[in-house]
């Protein structure tokens, strides 16, 4: 790297395991003999194994109090370092609101790097996450676990009352992960509102010039007839 600057890099860890992570130095580079210092967060750790280039520590990772952040730091004529964020598998899903209209069908899908133990739907009920209990909501959700490390949520015959965020949690053995989605839905006459709009104003200029148009042939009535009497005088 260059000196100054911080390379990251994350690692999806979701069961216990064994890891070996590596910094190396290009053979390019111009920090030779460097001093190397692994950390932990703020806490100094060994290396377990080096060459001349590159120095590696090997982990065992049992529980999730061991993920986090593991840095090499070389020190010579410049500095660079490295951080390894070791962490629980992500939930890939859409970050933009889910916006469909009432009597529609809303779909949520959820996706991570490996398959999680189990799969859990919420519903946030104010600052509360409420589990989406199947067997009391038969009508309203479904639930299909397309692969291991897929899963929908299907929400039915939407109304106002389902407006809201909802969440899925894929839970790991050492840890688990979680993403929400905010779903919006609009009346049946949202996307006609528009329309209305327009038509209303062609409506009222179309009003306003027949009025203008009855009003200039009535002036020009009344303005024939008063010539007409000024000839009779």
């Amino acid at each position: 790297g260059v000196s100054g600057t911080a390379l990251q890099k994350n690692v999806s860890v979701g069961n216990p395991t064994k890891v070996e992570l590596t910094c190396k130095l290009d053979d390019n580079s111009k920090l030779k003999n460097p001093q190397v210092t692994w950390k932990r967060g703020n806490e100094t750790i060994s290396h377990s194994s080096k060459t001349q280039n590159s120095w590696t520590v090997q982990l065992t990772i049992s529980d999730g109090s061991q993920l986090g952040s593991y840095s090499c730091i070389l020190k010579g004529e410049v500095e660079v370092s490295a951080t390894f964020h070791l962490q629980v598998p992500k939930i890939d899903g859409k970050e933009r609101p889910i916006i469909t209209y009432e009597g529609d069908l809303a779909v949520m899908v959820c996706k991570t790097e490996y398959a999680p133990m189990a799969w859990t739907w919420y519903r946030t009920n104010g600052t509360e996450l409420v589990a989406i209990n199947l067997s009391s909501h038969t009508n309203k959700f479904r639930i299909k676990r397309q692969s291991a490390n897929v899963n929908r949520l299907e929400i039915l015959k939407l109304t106002k009352k389902d407006i809201g965020v909802y969440w899925c949690e894929a839970a790991f053995r050492l840890g688990s992960s979680k993403r929400s989605f905010e779903l919006r839905v609009l009346s049946i006459l949202a996307p006609l509102k528009p329309f209305i709009a327009i038509v209303a104003e062609v409506v009222i200029l179309v009003t306003t010039i027949a009025l203008y148009e009855v009003y200039s042939k009535r002036k020009e009535e009344e303005g024939e007839r008063e010539f007409d009497q000024i000839e009779q005088l």
